[in-house]
Protein backbone atom coordinates (compact mmCIF):
# COMPACT_ATOMS: atom_id res chain seq x y z
CA UNK A 1 0.00 0.00 0.00
CA UNK A 2 3.31 2.23 1.34
CA UNK A 3 4.60 1.99 -2.35
CA UNK A 4 0.98 2.64 -4.08
CA UNK A 5 0.36 5.72 -2.68
CA UNK A 6 3.67 7.22 -2.67
CA UNK A 7 3.42 6.40 -6.76
CA UNK A 8 -0.17 8.56 -6.69
CA UNK A 9 1.67 11.04 -4.72
CA UNK A 10 4.70 11.16 -7.42
CA UNK A 11 2.28 10.94 -10.47
CA UNK A 12 0.40 14.01 -8.91
CA UNK A 13 3.35 15.75 -7.97
CA UNK A 14 4.95 15.60 -11.58
CA UNK A 15 6.45 18.82 -12.78
CA UNK A 16 7.02 20.11 -9.35
CA UNK A 17 10.61 20.53 -8.25
CA UNK A 18 11.96 17.13 -6.95
CA UNK A 19 12.85 19.60 -3.69
CA UNK A 20 9.08 20.86 -2.71
CA UNK A 21 7.87 16.88 -3.88
CA UNK A 22 10.44 15.53 -1.30
CA UNK A 23 8.97 17.96 1.05
CA UNK A 24 5.16 17.59 0.51
CA UNK A 25 6.08 13.78 0.58
CA UNK A 26 7.91 13.99 3.94
CA UNK A 27 4.85 16.12 5.36
CA UNK A 28 1.87 13.16 4.30
CA UNK A 29 0.89 10.70 7.41
CA UNK A 30 1.66 7.50 7.10
CA UNK A 31 4.20 8.20 4.44
CA UNK A 32 6.55 10.68 6.08
CA UNK A 33 10.39 10.97 6.50
CA UNK A 34 10.87 6.97 5.19
CA UNK A 35 8.97 7.81 1.87
CA UNK A 36 10.50 11.08 1.50
CA UNK A 37 13.66 9.27 1.18
CA UNK A 38 12.55 7.06 -1.15
CA UNK A 39 11.61 9.78 -2.87
CA UNK A 40 14.44 11.70 -2.74
CA UNK A 41 16.56 8.65 -3.74
CA UNK A 42 14.59 7.88 -6.77
CA UNK A 43 14.41 11.80 -7.99
CA UNK A 44 18.26 11.39 -7.88
CA UNK A 45 18.51 13.74 -5.20
CA UNK A 46 21.88 13.78 -3.13
CA UNK A 47 21.65 12.24 0.01
CA UNK A 48 22.15 16.00 2.09
CA UNK A 49 19.42 17.40 0.10
CA UNK A 50 17.39 14.80 0.23
CA UNK A 51 17.65 14.56 4.25
CA UNK A 52 17.30 18.05 4.71
CA UNK A 53 13.65 18.22 3.01
CA UNK A 54 12.63 15.26 4.72
CA UNK A 55 13.73 16.23 8.08
CA UNK A 56 11.61 19.68 7.33
CA UNK A 57 8.81 18.27 6.21
CA UNK A 58 8.16 15.63 8.65
CA UNK A 59 8.71 18.07 11.28
CA UNK A 60 6.81 20.69 10.33
CA UNK A 61 3.07 19.27 11.51
CA UNK A 62 4.69 18.33 14.84
CA UNK A 63 4.14 21.26 16.81
CA UNK A 64 0.70 21.11 15.47
CA UNK A 65 0.25 17.80 16.43
CA UNK A 66 1.22 18.26 19.76
CA UNK A 67 -0.38 21.47 20.62
CA UNK A 68 -3.63 21.12 18.93
CA UNK A 69 -4.64 17.77 18.03
CA UNK A 70 -6.77 16.89 21.67
CA UNK A 71 -8.33 20.60 20.73
CA UNK A 72 -9.46 19.94 17.34
CA UNK A 73 -10.24 15.99 18.30
CA UNK A 74 -12.51 17.48 20.98
CA UNK A 75 -14.37 19.54 18.25
CA UNK A 76 -14.94 16.55 15.74
CA UNK A 77 -16.30 14.31 18.53
CA UNK A 78 -19.28 16.77 19.29
CA UNK A 79 -20.14 16.18 15.46
CA UNK A 80 -22.44 13.09 14.19
CA UNK A 81 -20.03 13.06 11.03
CA UNK A 82 -16.52 13.07 12.75
CA UNK A 83 -17.07 11.62 15.83
CA UNK A 84 -16.70 8.05 14.49
CA UNK A 85 -12.96 8.66 12.90
CA UNK A 86 -11.80 10.64 15.41
CA UNK A 87 -12.52 7.59 18.10
CA UNK A 88 -11.40 5.67 15.41
CA UNK A 89 -7.99 7.17 15.24
CA UNK A 90 -7.63 7.78 18.99
CA UNK A 91 -8.27 3.91 19.53
CA UNK A 92 -5.68 2.93 17.05
CA UNK A 93 -3.09 5.41 18.15
CA UNK A 94 -3.33 4.21 22.06
CA UNK A 95 -3.29 0.68 21.05
CA UNK A 96 0.15 1.50 19.99
CA UNK A 97 0.98 3.28 23.50
CA UNK A 98 1.90 0.72 26.17
CA UNK A 99 5.70 1.23 25.55
CA UNK A 100 5.75 4.82 24.91
CA UNK A 101 2.91 4.99 28.17
CA UNK A 102 5.54 2.50 30.13
CA UNK A 103 9.06 4.25 29.15
CA UNK A 104 7.62 7.56 28.09
CA UNK A 105 10.93 9.22 26.69
CA UNK A 106 12.65 6.13 25.10
CA UNK A 107 9.39 4.37 24.15
CA UNK A 108 8.30 7.37 22.06
CA UNK A 109 11.78 7.64 20.44
CA UNK A 110 12.45 4.52 19.44
CA UNK A 111 8.66 4.16 18.45
CA UNK A 112 9.12 7.03 15.86
CA UNK A 113 12.83 6.32 15.37
CA UNK A 114 12.09 2.90 13.92
CA UNK A 115 10.70 2.84 10.58
CA UNK A 116 7.58 0.43 10.58
CA UNK A 117 4.13 0.74 9.32
CA UNK A 118 2.46 2.92 11.16
CA UNK A 119 4.78 4.38 13.48
CA UNK A 120 6.22 7.96 12.78
CA UNK A 121 6.12 11.45 13.63
CA UNK A 122 2.60 11.65 13.08
CA UNK A 123 1.41 8.99 15.22
CA UNK A 124 4.10 9.71 17.79
CA UNK A 125 3.06 13.21 18.06
CA UNK A 126 -0.54 12.17 18.45
CA UNK A 127 -0.38 9.68 20.98
CA UNK A 128 2.23 11.50 23.05
CA UNK A 129 -0.80 14.29 23.04
CA UNK A 130 -3.43 12.08 23.89
CA UNK A 131 -0.93 10.80 26.65
CA UNK A 132 -0.40 13.75 28.34
CA UNK A 133 3.27 14.06 27.54
CA UNK A 134 5.07 16.93 28.52
CA UNK A 135 6.46 19.17 25.30
CA UNK A 136 9.71 19.33 27.01
CA UNK A 137 9.81 15.00 26.68
CA UNK A 138 7.89 14.81 23.85
CA UNK A 139 9.66 17.03 21.42
CA UNK A 140 13.07 15.84 21.72
CA UNK A 141 12.26 12.11 21.87
CA UNK A 142 10.49 12.60 18.25
CA UNK A 143 13.37 14.67 17.09
CA UNK A 144 15.49 12.42 17.97
CA UNK A 145 13.57 9.51 16.81
CA UNK A 146 13.34 11.48 13.64
CA UNK A 147 17.40 11.38 13.41
CA UNK A 148 17.37 7.49 14.03
CA UNK A 149 14.37 6.85 11.12
CA UNK A 150 16.69 9.29 8.98
CA UNK A 151 20.29 7.01 9.57
CA UNK A 152 18.26 3.87 9.43
CA UNK A 153 16.38 4.94 5.87
CA UNK A 154 19.81 6.71 4.48
CA UNK A 155 21.53 3.37 5.00
CA UNK A 156 18.64 1.54 2.99
CA UNK A 157 17.78 4.56 0.57
CA UNK A 158 21.34 5.29 -0.34
CA UNK A 159 23.71 3.09 1.28
CA UNK A 160 22.24 -0.33 -0.01
CA UNK A 161 22.14 0.99 -3.51
CA UNK A 162 25.45 2.39 -3.41
CA UNK A 163 26.92 -0.62 -2.36
CA UNK A 164 25.01 -3.34 -4.68
CA UNK A 165 25.80 -0.95 -7.49
CA UNK A 166 29.69 -0.42 -6.20
CA UNK A 167 29.41 3.35 -6.55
Amino acid sequence: MGESLLQWFMNLLTGMPPQLVVFIVSMVPLIELRGGLVAAALLKMPLWEGVFYCLLGNILPVPFILLLITTIFGWLKKTKLFRPMVEKLESRALNKSDKIRQYEFLGLLLFVGIPLPGTGAWTGSLIAALLGIKLRKAVPAIILGLLLATCIMCIITYGIPALISGT
